[in-house]
């Protein structure tokens, strides 16, 4: 099984982010081929892990898609690499909220049975530091903390303080950062700036990460460390036997054997999304054709249906509106019938406005920014029948915005919201299904079928 480790923290702004990003591209530099994985719902880091390995970012979500899913989804992800390093989420023990450790670093840690790397922020304390990873490796006898790594240390003398104290832990200091301005990644409204948007600084902060990270760590430790974790008795997914209607199927049925073409938005306005979906839909027979809402005029040749995920829209605006040929494109495509699934930055894209700038008008419905942030967790279930679900279809999800939509629901909604608060949400309008909150198919694959059967002449 594949060398494994997660990178962990006692809370958000440790940096982990930077450790487990410079730990992918050191390792990748040394030609080992590693596989990036993120704990939790969030769609940015991601994307400077793949800038880091070259290969896709995938995230390990234990609420939104299942504890049975979460070892499967690794494996597949892992599957042919040397090493596979597990960026945790916000502090080690922290999970959905009020649902114990469910969705946390420290259960997905456990159920990967990985040895765990504690980041620890370090500019503030010298011998507390021990009593600080005494606690955190005593908590969970589950959760094997493997060794620390002292993030903002500021001095030799600081760093001989730290060291000391944590002599009498038991918890090796495997790595040991300064202060470095050069790493640092830009942050806004919903955390740090996608790869898509400031491509060359990004790989510029990925390789200054690295370097940071192959000064600073005992490398040879940390790939011992991966190596020295169980076999991981797990069954890779597949997103072929995922979507296949029974045991035993085969491929889906195509008309005529030609694949639905389902064009799927990307580009710097809408940069998240999960890998498998696409995956998912191409098992399912559809042929995805990626394009760029901000520069291209026109949907891909043959656009049988239509994938708007979520990202920055609020920052692009007038690019958006200014694409007028684009617009009416939607337009008509959503007028026909054809399928139309929208999430987040999608839903926005799909309404009448956004801080007072044209968007498509599918939707009649106009959206602003708010100071208000939109966070959390959702059990939603679809109250109406769609391209996307069949009513009654109960799906996990994630809301993560700062925008207000007016109305936040149309006549006929998409969802129904059970926590945190009970509500209806979205719009469902001939085709079109459209929310703000984010799925992830590989929880319930036919979603994916489903989309594929409704493309399908």
């Amino acid at each position: 099984m594949v060398a494994r480790l997660v990178i962990a923290a006692p809370s958000s702004g440790a940096g982990k982010t930077t450790v487990a990003t410079g730990l992918m591209a050191a390792f990748a530099g040394r030609g080992l081929a590693v596989s990036p994985h993120k704990v939790g719902p969030d769609y940015i880091d991601p994307g400077y892990h793949a800038l880091a390995t070259g290969r896709p970012g995938r995230n390990l979500d234990a609420y939104m898609c299942g504890t049975e899913l979460i070892a499967p989804l690794f494996a597949h992800g892992a599957r042919g690499c040397d090493l596979a390093v597990v960026e945790g989420v916000m502090g080690l023990y922290d999970g959905a909220a009020d649902q114990g450790e469910l969705a946390s670093t420290a259960q997905v840690a456990k159920l990967l049975r990985a040895p765990v790397v504690l980041v620890v922020d370090a500019s503030s304390q010298s011998r507390s530091v021990a009593a600080l990873v005494h606690g955190f490796a005593s908590w969970d006898p589950e959760v094997r903390i493997g060794g620390v790594i002292l993030n903002k240390v500021a001095t030799d003398r600081h760093e001989h303080l730290l060291r000391e104290a944590l002599g009498e832990s038991g918890v090796p200091v495997l790595g040991v950062l300064r202060r470095a301005p050069a790493v640092a990644t830009p942050s806004r409204h919903l955390g740090l700036v996608p790869v898509a948007e400031r491509q060359a600084a990004a790989v510029e902060a990925v390789a200054a990460q690295a370097e940071q990270v192959r000064a600073g760590c005992d490398l040879e430790a940390l790939l011992a460390l991966a190596r020295s974790a169980p076999e991981l008795r797990a069954e890779a997914w597949d997103p072929g036997g995922a979507v296949r209607p029974h045991a035993g199927g085969g491929s889906l049925p195509t008309a005529g054997g030609s694949r639905p073409v389902i064009a799927v938005a990307g580009g710097a306005a809408f940069t998240f999304s999960y890998a498998e979906h696409a995956e998912l839909l191409t098992a399912a027979g559809a042929e995805v054709a990626p394009f760029d809402p901000l520069h291209d005029e026109e949907l891909p040749e043959g656009t049988r249906g239509l994938v708007i995920g979520g990202g920055f829209p609020e920052m692009y605006g007038s690019e958006l509106s200014d694409n007028s040929p684009l617009r009416k494109a939607v337009v008509e495509l959503a007028a026909s019938g054809a399928p139309v699934a929208a999430e987040c930055a999608g839903l926005l894209y799909l309404a009448r406005s956004l801080d007072g700038k044209p968007m498509c008008g599918v939707l009649d419905a106009d959206a602003r920014m708010s100071q208000r942030l939109t966070l959390g967790y959702r059990d939603a279930v679809a109250v109406n029948d769609s391209p996307l679900a069949a009513a009654g279809t109960r799906m996990r999800g994630h809301e993560f915005h700062r925008t207000v939509l007016e109305p936040g629901a149309g006549p006929v909604p998409a969802w129904g919201l059970r926590q945190p608060e009970r509500r209806v949400e979205g719009f469902v309008q001939g085709g079109v299904h459209a929310s703000y909150v984010h799925t992830h198919w590989a929880a319930v694959p036919r979603t994916a079928r489903r989309f594929v059967e409704f493309c399908t002449p």
